[in-house]
């Protein structure tokens, strides 16, 4: 671990965190904090993904829609119009759109080896996104000038490591260079989350074992077809279970590599010295 101690923490110049957790817990919003009240450099791996990993992909999907149109299809073979998509740290709406969700086209939905493909694709994205870790902390510094560096990971980081592995390379790598830190929420913050999906159901990535089984248990269950599957049906009966599913790998991250804050201390932290305080009070603890 990056910080054995409270006492090594605090006396660290240049602090270097990685936060990890289900979506929705306060990854963003301690970052944004930490961005704009000290000096931090902010980290988004999904904005990371959505720029460099997986721009291409999510504008030539754009395109291709835009191609079924006849007055956008002339504009772009003349080159008249330029298509792209607009992420932000706030808006990271394109990835999650370009994700999909498997089922009936009639309903919004994409047939289901098209979803893995794309789900195959933000895997490896994902991936590379994390494993720049490093060189942002150099390039945040370097360039920058930014002596602390805080990383928003995705919600799916756990579905691409081994938590039971502990020379992992993408969390070997991560380790060495933050602090790990998992936001662990509880039953009452799952059934929020939960309760917020079902009233805007998004895209999001699953392990391919995990979306195999969910999957074929959902067709077998409704007894229907893969091209009759409502979208929205499908993603909101497998939220609970993927989150049941992620909390367990969460939890051997965390003890393999790093260490737990409680999601109400995370939403008590109003500025960078209470964000510094609860690590410091953390690793006490755990010593």
């Amino acid at each position: 671990m990056k910080y054995q101690s409270a006492a090594d923490w605090r006396a660290e110049t240049e602090k270097h965190v990685l936060l990890f957790g289900m979506s929705g817990l306060g990854k963003t919003h301690l970052s944004n904090i930490l961005r704009d009240q000290g000096d931090w450099f902010h980290y988004s791996v999904d904005y990371r993904i959505g720029t460099r990993y997986m721009g291409e992909y999510i504008a030539d999907n754009a395109k291709r829609e835009a191609m079924k149109v006849p007055f956008l299809r002339e504009l772009l073979l003349s080159d008249s119009i330029y298509i792209g998509s607009n992420i932000t740290f706030e808006n990271l709406s394109p990835v999650s759109t370009y994700l999909g969700k498997p089922g009936n086209p009639d309903l919004g939905g994409i047939e289901i080896e098209e979803f893995r493909r794309r789900q195959s694709q933000f895997r490896k994205a994902e991936i590379e996104a994390l494993l720049d870790t490093g060189h942002f902390i150099r390039r945040a510094k370097e360039l920058y000038g930014y002596p602390h560096f805080i990383c928003d990971t995705g919600g799916s980081i756990c579905e691409w490591v081994d938590p039971d592995n502990p020379d992992d390379d993408v969390m070997t790598a991560l380790a060495k260079d933050c602090l790990i830190v998992w936001i662990e929420g509880s039953e009452a913050h799952i059934d929020e989350l939960v309760r917020r999906f079902d009233k805007a159901p998004k895209p999001m990535s699953y392990q391919p074992e995990f979306l195999d089984r969910a999957w074929s248990e959902y067709l077998s269950k409704n007894n229907i077809e893969p091209n009759e599957v409502n979208p929205d049906d499908f993603i909101r009966w497998t939220y609970r279970q993927a989150l049941d599913h992620r909390q367990p790998r969460y939890a051997k991250m965390a003890e393999q590599w790093g260490i737990t804050v409680k999601a109400e201390e995370v939403y008590a932290v109003k500025t960078a010295q209470d964000f510094e305080d609860l690590i410091a009070r953390t690793l006490e603890a755990k010593a």
